[in-house]
């Protein structure tokens, strides 16, 4: 079977440049893929806003990778941090290893999902019997190089979270069992989305997501219908939409990919380094994630632009959705986080509204 045909069976994915509004969910899913060390990002809104059709969306526009043929953790051909030991040992050993490419990977992590299931497990009879590691991978192991979605984080076992964040922030996911200990990476984007109805991620968890993006149902009766005809005009012609969305789509994914290159040579000024510093000391902000996570962001918006020099208009894109989440929750304080973020920074980076 060739692979047009093969095409017609996979099902087809709503375009990402045709999603209508939620620019600040959009936003934040592109600056992480473009650069993943900025720490994921939590999504919180209401059921039914496109959550997980715009997680999906981007997935399917990214450029696809090569990996090693057949191996378990999408190994990359030369970046050791994105290898697995197998892949480094044959590398060491002078063998000449085959690559194919793939779509990046896109790992939907279902609320039931044991440690064994996200994390991977080692076989100890095989490890004791047969003398070898024999370590059956888990969902970080596929995710690696890819995009790891967890719906409803805030439903998920602390400790299952706790898990996730701590391989998306080292990028390595540590397996052990009755004294065998296994190593793998697992450098991956997080992506958890919630409703605050259902509760709220506990503080420290929540400090360790990068980005915060809410989003709201829309309220515009135009904008709803519009958004109720394309999904219904999609549903209806999916393969025409996607033909249609071509060279947006591409243009995107061209703009994404030189984003990923410049990004290295983006400076940030010392001066513009202080105020970002200021504002996160006058919010009162916990750490010191909320200034690294701000300069990561502020450089990707940079390069997204297609420029090596950050501005104070990069920095007032991606603040809010930098920091609004790291706040203290005062429950007689009526201004909104995201507002009190917007303010703070009006007033240190002197601008008028």
């Amino acid at each position: 079977m060739v692979a047009q045909d093969l095409k017609k069976f996979t099902t087809p994915i709503f375009p990402f440049t045709a999603i209508v509004g939620q620019e600040e969910m959009k936003l934040a899913l592109q600056l992480n893929v473009i650069d993943p060390k900025i720490g994921g990002v939590m999504i919180m809104g209401d059921r039914g806003t496109g959550k997980s059709t715009t997680i999906r969306a981007i997935a399917d526009l990214l450029p696809e990778i090569e990996v090693i043929k057949d191996d378990p953790f999408n190994s990359h051909k030369s970046d050791l941090d994105l290898m697995g030991n197998d892949v480094k040992n044959a590398i060491e050993r002078g063998e000449t290893l085959e690559t194919a490419l793939i779509k990046i990977p896109m790992v939907d992590l279902p609320l039931g999902a044991t440690e064994d299931r996200v994390c991977g497990t080692i076989d100890i009879e095989k490890a004791l019997t047969e003398g070898i590691k024999a370590f059956e991978p888990g969902l970080l192991a596929k995710a690696n190089r890819g995009i790891l979605y967890v719906d409803e984080v805030n439903l998920l076992d602390d400790h299952l979270v706790d898990i996730l964040l701590d391989s998306a922030a080292s990028g390595w996911n540590t397996v052990e069992r009755e004294g065998i200990s296994i190593r793998h990476p697992a450098r991956f984007v997080l992506v958890g989305s919630g409703n605050p109805e259902e509760g709220e991620l506990r503080p420290q968890l929540l400090d360790r997501f990068g980005m915060h993006a809410e989003i709201r149902t829309v309220k515009d009766p135009v904008l709803r219908v519009k958004v109720v005809e394309e999904r219904t005009s999609f549903d209806q012609t999916p393969l025409l939409w996607l033909q249609n969305y071509e060279v947006q789509q591409q243009e995107l994914r061209d703009k994404i990919v030189a984003a990923q290159k410049l990004l290295s040579s983006v400076e940030l000024d010392y001066n513009l380094r202080i105020k970002i510093s200021e504002v996160c000391s006058l919010l009162d902000v916990d750490g010191l994630r909320g200034d690294i996570v701000t300069n990561r962001a502020a450089k990707a918006h940079a390069a997204y632009d297609g420029r090596d020099k950050v501005t104070i208009n990069d920095i007032e894109k991606i603040i809010t959705l930098c920091l609004r989440h790291r706040l203290r929750k005062d429950p007689l304080e009526s201004i909104d986080s995201g507002d009190k973020v917007s303010k703070v920074f009006k007033e240190v980076f002197e601008i008028e509204d």
